[in-house]
């Protein structure tokens, strides 16, 4: 997983935003961390209990889980508290759990479904949404 989201980082500019699905251990957590190697951050931890992380590197990255928050009644709002249209065009943004949330945010992004084969293999579906995604393959 960590490969794989270091060679979509090589595809990434500011400004976007890529959504990450799938079932607790599928491994969005690993994806996002293979993504912050690609763009030069070593260090990246799942956000679970923060929600958010700003990780400064040759391209910053903000992820979120939002685990947490699609769990509350007040999923919008506490969205919301999180501002991160003010910062998204000068970063890469990474949501697990985001799908419900991501049109809040862009028209455009990539939403990435994590699902097990089997213990130790996963299928990725690459869903394209606006015209920036439209044709992406690693």
């Amino acid at each position: 997983m960590r490969t794989i989201g270091e060679k979509i980082a090589a595809q990434l500019k500011l400004g976007d935003l890529i959504i990450l699905s799938g079932e607790l251990g599928a491994g969005k957590t690993a994806l996002s961390q293979g993504i912050g190697r690609g763009l030069g951050i070593s260090e990246i931890t799942s956000p679970t209990f923060v929600i958010s992380r700003i990780h400064n590197g040759r391209v910053p990255l903000i992820h979120v889980d939002a685990y947490r928050l699609i769990q509350s009644p007040g999923v919008l709002l506490e969205f919301q508290d999180l501002d991160l249209p003010s910062k998204m065009s000068e970063v890469v943004t990474v949501i697990e759990w985001g799908s419900d949330l991501a049109p809040l945010l862009k028209d455009e992004f990539l939403e990435i479904t994590i699902e097990f084969i089997s213990d130790t293999e996963r299928s990725l579906d690459f869903i394209p949404h606006g015209p920036r995604w439209q044709g992406f393959k690693l």
